[in-house]
């Protein structure tokens, strides 16, 4: 029974993740950015739409929309207030912008994670289910809002899916994912497609940490752990590979729920850790391949 018990609760879990990782995923096979305030920007839209929801009689529904908007600005400040003033200085190099992004992406991560630790709290709050009640599959009692996240997440991924492969606009992040010199020769201006990944990639961080709310909870401890999962899942997938981080993401989020049930749940990080060591070792390209 607690076999079934790990494959339910992964599968929600491990969903979660995938929502997470391809907005991740996408940002860096687009823009080139490995956002290590990834995992404060999605605490941030748990936090904020757990406070509206609780402080401010929003519901879970309302909280979670006022929580999605919450990751939105947070991802716009990030790529206004640091990301973008790193990109157009002229004091770093070329060939030493990625360091210096991943440098100021992780600082600002850290202020995020100490700023919420202040304002809220370093403990876990939890919001309250979108849906109620228990469902029961195959004798296993799991809670319905369990099979809401695992379906939410998988239609923001289908639609992700449609975004990029069949509208004008999926056309040019992937032809800026493949040739950005060449667009722009084109006469389309690469900030404007840097900012609609921004905003597709802030829309899933937020729609993350609001699910993981209403799962798990949520507290600003988390951010650092968030953070490591969604690297490991995108360094494992392949570095800009779509697929390869949706697999990813399942391996990881079962590696997780195996050691929450059978070992300790307060080592639950430990495998995403664990795995990426691994990766780097055995297979550093990842499992489809970097893009």
């Amino acid at each position: 029974m607690i076999g079934l018990q790990i494959l339910i609760d992964g599968f929600a879990i491990s969903s979660l993740y995938g929502v997470a990782a391809v907005g991740f995923t996408l940002m860096f096979g687009v823009c080139g950015v490995l956002n290590l305030a990834h995992g404060g920007i999605m605490v941030i839209a748990g936090l904020i739409g757990w406070w509206a929801a609780v402080n401010h009689s929003a519901g879970p529904y309302g909280g979670a929309v006022i929580g999605i908007l919450a990751g939105l600005i947070a991802s716009y400040v990030t790529y206004f207030a640091v990301v973008r003033p790193l990109q157009k200085s002229r004091a770093i190099p070329p060939e030493e912008q990625e360091i210096f992004i991943l440098t100021g992406t992780l600082l600002w991560g850290i202020m995020i994670q100490v700023g919420l630790d202040y304002l809220f709290t370093n403990n876990p709050v939890t919001m309250q289910a979108l849906i109620p009640g228990v469902m029961h599959i195959f004798g296993v009692r799991t809670p319905r809002n369990e099979g809401l996240i695992a379906v939410v997440c998988w239609a923001a991924i289908g639609a992700l899916y449609l975004l990029v492969n069949k509208t004008p606009v999926g056309k040019q992040l992937l032809a800026a994912s493949i040739n950005p010199r060449g667009l722009t020769l084109l006469g389309f201006e690469l900030s404007h497609i840097y900012l609609i990944v921004w905003t597709v990639y802030g829309l899933l961080a937020g729609l993350a940490g609001v699910l993981l709310a209403t799962f798990f909870g949520v507290s600003s401890a988390n951010a650092g752990s968030l953070t490591a999962s969604a690297f490991t899942i995108v360094i494992l997938g392949g570095l800009g590979s779509v697929p390869g981080s949706l697999i990813a993401a399942y391996v990881v989020g079962y590696a997780e729920t195996i050691t929450a049930y059978l070992i300790a749940p307060t080592l639950r990080p430990i495998p995403a850790l664990l795995i990426l060591v691994i990766a780097l070792y055995i297979r550093p390209q990842g499992i489809l391949g970097r893009r």
